[in-house]
């Protein structure tokens, strides 16, 4: 089974260590954006506290989401001098992890500044700069909640894959 995982962790290595050259650092390691899916039958099982313990690693948990069949979804930031070691006992423990391959773009041409973002924008990523009360959009503070696609009235906030 070693074998195995290890090949899953060289086949997800690379796009998990070039997504995190832009984060800021955490104990002089840039953290990584990760997301992590699981089924009911690993839910119950305390793996983020065994990455922290065992590991040593510093988690920023950005979203979570289990739905009531107990399958999960997370989205963190993970850093730390384990990193490696830490994904690789995931992935052994059956959790898909994937780099966060999903980023919010703001469409500058569709926007008119209009603020229905910025209220509603739990990190404010989406902020008015004053005075001249145009909208700004911070992607290093984004989580990807897609909070604000929702009520972008001329859907000037997208979703790229």
């Amino acid at each position: 089974m070693f074998s195995t995982t290890t090949g899953r962790l060289r086949a997800v290595k690379p796009a998990l260590q070039a997504e995190g050259q832009n984060r800021k650092e955490v104990n002089g390691l840039a953290p990584k954006r990760i997301v992590l899916r699981f089924g009911k039958d690993i839910s119950d099982k305390p793996i983020i506290y065994y990455l922290v313990k065992d590991y040593d690693l510093v988690i920023n948990i950005l979203k979570a989401n289990v739905n009531p069949n107990k399958e999960g979804t997370l989205v963190l930031e993970l850093s730390g001098e384990n990193y490696d070691k830490g994904i690789e006992f995931l992935i052994s423990q059956g959790v898909t992890v994937q780099p966060l391959a999903e980023e919010v773009f703001r469409n500058e041409e569709r926007c008119t500044s209009c603020g229905a973002c910025t209220g509603i924008c739990p990190t404010g990523a989406l902020h008015l700069e004053r005075p001249s009360m145009e909208v700004k959009f911070d992607s290093d503070h984004c989580i990807v909640c897609q909070i604000c696609v929702k009520v972008c009235p001329l859907k000037a906030m997208e979703v790229r894959f």
